[in-house]
């Protein structure tokens, strides 16, 4: 699917949300929806608030709260809480389901897909008799980065000790 057919799309059924909940239609809430949606990456309010603020946007901290809850709630936006408290972010309308690897140590989040988890999901399904609808699979670790300079630091505490 084309991203300005999907942009159209996603602003249709924001609007139709809006107008089904009778909330104000305002251009705030459609940068924000727009600004999402030009993203490919996981991010928090803040990050989102500055990078608008820092594009001339005219949107407050509360805007941006309040504009994200509602994308939520009409399955536009997906909240995840990866460890620690900060919730992150990601666009959802028309993207494939997919798992994480989120780093312990800096934060990192790294998407991925593995066709052996939707069979096990299947599997799983049948023999509870479930019918699973969506999953969530977050695993927790050190990347690369982080794992290379904690070794670094830990030959250097060694060293230092000797």
């Amino acid at each position: 699917m084309s991203t300005n057919h999907n942009s159209e799309l996603v602003r249709k059924i924001f609007e139709a949300y809006l107008e089904n909940k009778s909330l104000r239609k305002t251009p705030e809430r459609f940068a924000i929806l727009e600004e999402i949606y030009s993203r490919d990456d996981h991010f928090d309010v803040e990050t989102l608030y500055i990078h608008m603020k820092n594009q001339k946007y005219r949107v407050s901290r509360a805007t941006v709260y309040n504009t994200l809850e509602l994308l939520v709630s009409c399955d536009l936006v997906t909240k995840h809480q990866f460890g620690k408290n900060m919730a992150q972010f990601e666009k959802s309308y028309g993207y494939h389901q997919h798992d994480h690897v989120i780093c312990i140590d800096c934060g990192k989040v790294v998407e991925f897909c593995d066709p052996r988890i939707h069979q096990i999901q299947s599997m799983v399904g049948d023999l509870l008799k479930f019918e699973i609808k969506h999953h969530s699979l977050n695993l927790y670790g050190s990347c690369f980065d982080c794992s290379a300079k904690a070794s670094i630091k830990q030959k250097e505490d060694i060293k230092h000790a000797s």
